[in-house]
């Protein structure tokens, strides 16, 4: 059991990293039309893995409350999306297209503020990992070990291209290109730290898994809204984000409903 989370855990984190690793590979900056087809594959496995993986298991969660069974999906959904405009807006950062935002965070690099700005996103994609294996972990009956693995490599694959998004720039900017990778690989580490916490916090999280769950989505969706969904559509061939959005959601919903 101790095995099946650890490789649950570690598997998005992999993703990060063989993403990061592309900066060792491609001598040039990921094009704009190829930058927009792995956002935008990234944002449709995010937004079906919040639904499939986390929303629905929240409704059958609560479905003993009867016709108020909406409440904690409600309720913890309004409050992730709450949680990451709050981040957004305390903290200094910087999104990829290297526009910053939120305080001015003087005396900080722009690469620190992006850096900084994809491990605070990633904390609710690392919490949604160890949401699942909690409630797992508690026999909960909406929850199978295959289904938070499909959530497990549903997130590794939308973080292959947010490494490489991530490091590519980095690169642009004159970092080293050793350095560059460690840092994309390090700004994915918060992944499995915020996973492991909240299944060590699963005596407080199990009574409100309904709750914890909707709160990942509205997290992880936020970032798709506020980040990913603007960034495939500016600009010429914003076509081609749109066709991978599509492709990375029907992946996603393939993967959890043939492992779930």
């Amino acid at each position: 059991m101790i095995g099946s989370i650890l490789e649950g855990t570690l598997i998005p984190f992999l993703g990060t990293g063989l993403g990061a690793a592309m900066v060792l590979l491609l001598k040039k900056q990921i094009s704009t039309g190829l930058q927009k087809v792995l956002t935008g594959f990234a944002a449709g496995v995010m937004v079906a893995a919040s639904f499939w993986s986390l929303l629905e298991p929240a409704l059958e969660s609560s479905e003993a409350m009867g016709v108020l069974s909406f409440v904690p999906a409600a309720v913890g959904f309004l409050v992730g999306i709450g949680f990451l405009l709050l981040l957004d807006v305390l903290t200094p950062h910087m999104h990829m297209n290297m526009e910053s935002e939120g305080p001015s965070g003087r005396g900080m690099k722009r690469t620190t503020k992006l850096i900084l700005a994809v491990t605070l996103h990633n904390i609710p994609e690392g919490m949604a990992v160890g949401v699942v294996y909690a409630g797992w972990l508690a026999g909960n009956a909406g929850i199978s070990r295959a289904g938070a693995l499909a959530l497990a490599l549903g997130i590794a694959i939308q973080n292959f291209p947010e490494g490489a998004i991530v490091s590519m720039p980095l690169r642009a900017e004159g970092m080293a290109k050793g350095k560059t990778f460690w840092y994309g690989v390090l700004s994915g580490a918060v992944e499995p730290v915020a996973a492991w916490l909240t299944i060590l916090a699963a005596g407080v999280v199990v009574p409100v898994l309904p709750y914890m769950l909707a709160f990942a989505a509205g997290a992880m969706l936020y970032v798709v809204v506020e980040e990913l969904i603007p960034e495939m559509s500016e600009g010429a061939h914003s076509n081609r984000g749109t066709i991978a959005f599509a492709l990375g959601f029907v992946l996603m919903m393939i993967l959890d409903v043939t492992l779930g």
